[in-house]
């Protein structure tokens, strides 16, 4: 058996935990899930440098690099990788209201430009494999947060 060794290209998220140790998750526009702030790294781009952006474009938040703990790469799927930082969420975001998308995708069938989140909340783990994809949920229940 030949083992493949191309590159997978690399989804980058945030596991943004609060106080209460709970997860942020995002809405995903036209869909019934939720998942947490992450996209697909850009070529020239770090694996931190990809998670902080998509935190930013997806809910509007930033912060220091420095802030960012590594936990590293993971299987995911067959044709991609994940690699997922944790943050710890400053007291002041317990109100979720002033979180934004600023990444939008054309609407498959209205061509209106749509943004990729349109909800956000905190999550505990007992909630998350209800309400993440089944693949986010085994990842995201099998980490430390």
């Amino acid at each position: 058996m030949t083992i493949s060794s191309r590159i997978l290209p690399t989804s980058c998220g945030t596991l943004l935990v609060n106080d209460r140790r709970q997860i942020l998750l995002c809405h995903v526009t036209g869909t019934r899930n939720w998942d947490i702030p992450k996209g697909m790294q850009d070529p020239g781009e770090s694996t931190l440098e990809a998670a902080m952006r998509e935190l930013y474009e997806e809910a509007g938040l930033v912060f220091d690099a420095s802030a960012f703990e590594d936990l590293g790469n993971f299987d995911y799927r067959r044709d991609k990788r994940l690699h997922l930082y944790k943050v710890r969420a400053p007291a002041e975001l317990a109100s979720l209201e002033t979180l934004k998308c600023t990444s939008y995708f054309p609407h498959k069938y209205t061509g209106v430009m749509t943004p990729e989140a349109d909800g956000f909340m905190w999550a505990g783990r007992d909630e998350v494999r209800s309400l993440c994809w089944p693949r986010m949920a085994e990842r995201l229940l099998g980490l430390d947060w």
